[in-house]
């Protein structure tokens, strides 16, 4: 019974049957008529217009999206928390060559207009210093917590107030649609740049590069063969973003995965390290309590020596979220 991690989640079976009426001879990389569709279905999906691009990671997709918006000698204003600083492994300095992470406080991993502007008041060097040219925000958080319509906007405004771009990583973003259950284009709010996740929602092996700026495209597209990610089968990813779109079961996917953490959530909300909004969940446990849980088949992260880390996905059998829901309260 794993809570490991949404990227464990099998492949959503409507995906295997598309990337398999796929497997046919097209036009190779991006030239085939399903990456070819891709702009119109997503800027039909957000009501305005973008250009959007499959790339195989979310660590591609976050780092490409930034690259349109800062030089080497910039810097990105992200929590310090952030996927972009903590699990990237340096890629944002490497895509950007050597661009900085400029890291700003929040609680639960979320940026406030204030937050951002204490890192802006502290670059007045001029030349001595990384000028800020970009904000990257997580949409859910990496606590699993969701940035509201008008908390964008606060945040937007002070972009655009300094000049910034703003980027999203929306590894997370259908579970963040689902828990606000509004529409794509207020749950991206006033953003440049959005990494819209597929992998964790029962995508296989494709994210796509939303770009609202679509005179930016191409200097995606250069980068992306740059850095190895313009594959020659293109057709395959731009067949699973579609699946995924079709019918909304990218969304549905993520409700899915809300209400199996929902369950677990229902059982151990004395014990929430914060609300439940999506499919990540923060338990506090000692270290008994987790060896405990272990020994009754639960399989889980510990995310520091007070808490841990459960996730879920499309997939949860609801049965075993009760199950583990019950294990806790036992406890």
């Amino acid at each position: 019974m794993q809570f490991l991690s949404d990227n464990a989640a099998p492949v959503h079976p409507r995906l295997w049957e598309a990337m398999r009426a796929a497997d046919a001879p097209d036009m190779p990389y991006d030239t085939d008529a399903l990456s070819r569709e891709l702009d119109a279905r997503l800027s039909a999906t957000f009501g305005r217009e973008c250009a959007a691009l499959w790339v195989a990671t979310g660590t591609a997709a976050n780092c490409l999206a930034l690259a349109t918006m800062v030089d080497p000698h910039g810097g990105v204003v992200c929590h310090e928390e952030a996927h972009i600083e903590m699990d990237e492994c340096g890629a944002p300095g490497f895509y950007l060559h050597g661009a900085k992470l400029l890291l700003a406080k929040g609680e639960g991993a979320k940026l406030t207009p204030d937050s951002i502007a204490e890192v802006l008041s502290g670059i007045t060097r001029g030349v001595h210093q990384v000028p800020a040219q970009a904000i990257s925000i997580t949409q859910a958080s990496e606590y699993g917590l969701c940035y509201a319509p008008d908390e964008l906007a606060a945040i937007g405004a002070l972009a655009k107030e300094h000049g910034l771009g703003l980027h999203m990583d929306g590894a997370r973003f259908g579970n963040a649609c689902a828990f606000l259950d509004a529409s794509p284009a207020e749950v991206a709010g006033p953003v440049d740049a959005l990494s819209f996740g597929f992998v964790k929602n029962g995508g296989m092996g494709a994210e796509a590069v939303i770009l609202f700026d679509t005179e930016k495209a191409d200097m995606i597209r250069f980068r992306r063969k740059r850095a190895g990610h313009l594959q020659s089968k293109g057709r395959f990813l731009a067949a699973q973003i579609h699946a995924m779109l079709a019918d909304d079961l990218w969304l549905e996917n993520a409700r899915a995965a809300n209400a199996a953490a929902a369950i677990i959530a229902d059982s151990a909300a004395d014990r929430l390290v914060y609300p439940a909004q999506i499919n990540e969940l923060f338990v506090t446990m000692t270290a008994d309590e987790r060896a405990a849980v272990r020994a009754q088949g639960f399989s889980f992260y510990d995310w520091d020596d007070t808490c841990v880390r459960l996730v879920t996905h499309w997939a949860t059998d609801h049965e075993h979220a009760r199950a583990l829901g019950k294990a806790i309260a036992s406890l």
